[in-house]
């Protein structure tokens, strides 16, 4: 079982609309990946603000959950949002180095370019939302293999 992982910047509102979405990337600005669930999102927590796991994954809790869809909707931390705007390329790079080097991530055979990758597009994500005066939301589905 895999999990399919849309990350949107979005309304506080739009919370239901994204939970029943087929496709959140296609409502809304955000990036799509695949296999990034509550543990990488809270090990990237931890990594950008020094919490501890379990504080870091009861941020994440789902803020919507489909019936219809089996789809959960997640809220990311302001603190992340914050974190992720104030890092330069330099800083980024650092994460990713971090990311790779956790159990999340190394056990899942991502390369560090492509966290490196996520990275960048989330900060670019963090950098609309806060523009815009939205939330960033990770849409979680999961499917078969």
């Amino acid at each position: 079982m895999g999990i399919l992982t849309n990350i949107v910047a979005a309304e506080e509102d739009e919370v239901v609309a994204i939970g029943e979405s087929l496709q959140p990337v296609d409502e809304w600005s955000g990036i799509s990946l695949r296999d990034v669930g509550v543990a990488k999102i809270a090990t990237l927590h931890c990594l950008l603000t020094g919490d501890l796991f379990d504080d870091a994954a009861a941020f994440y809790e789902p803020v919507y959950v489909s019936a219809a869809e089996g789809a959960l909707v997640l809220r990311f931390a302001d603190s992340i949002v914050e974190r992720l705007l104030a890092m330069d390329e330099e800083a980024l790079e650092a994460v990713a180095s971090e990311l790779m080097a956790t159990e999340e991530f190394e056990s899942s055979g991502w390369s560090e370019d492509e966290v490196l990758a996520m990275l960048d597009d989330l900060a670019k994500l963090a950098q609309l939302a806060e523009s815009q005066g939205q939330a960033i939301f990770a849409w979680l589905h999961p499917f078969k293999t």
